[in-house]
């Protein structure tokens, strides 16, 4: 049996420890904000490429999708630790 390794849809982008200033979340926020500028550019320069515009929207709203889940969490957890009875 052969296994054949997976290729991402996205590029691979570095790791919160290989980060120069270590601000993980500021990197996914950025990457974020790339992704909706592809996509909106992808849309503007539509010239018969409507496949493009649409994978490129839909990367970007995976993403979002993906941060605001993970901020809801996050939200979820803080108010769960400042509702301990200490």
């Amino acid at each position: 049996m052969r296994v054949v390794p997976l290729e991402p849809d996205v590029p691979r982008t570095p790791s919160a420890a290989a980060l120069p200033d270590g601000k993980p979340f500021a990197a996914v926020v950025d990457g974020i904000a790339g992704a909706l500028r592809r996509a909106d550019a992808a849309e503007t320069a539509y010239g018969g490429a409507l496949q493009d515009a649409i994978l490129e929207r839909a990367r970007a709203d995976a993403m979002l999708s993906a941060a605001t889940a993970t901020a809801q969490r996050v939200a979820t957890a803080l108010q769960s630790i400042l509702n301990l009875q200490i």
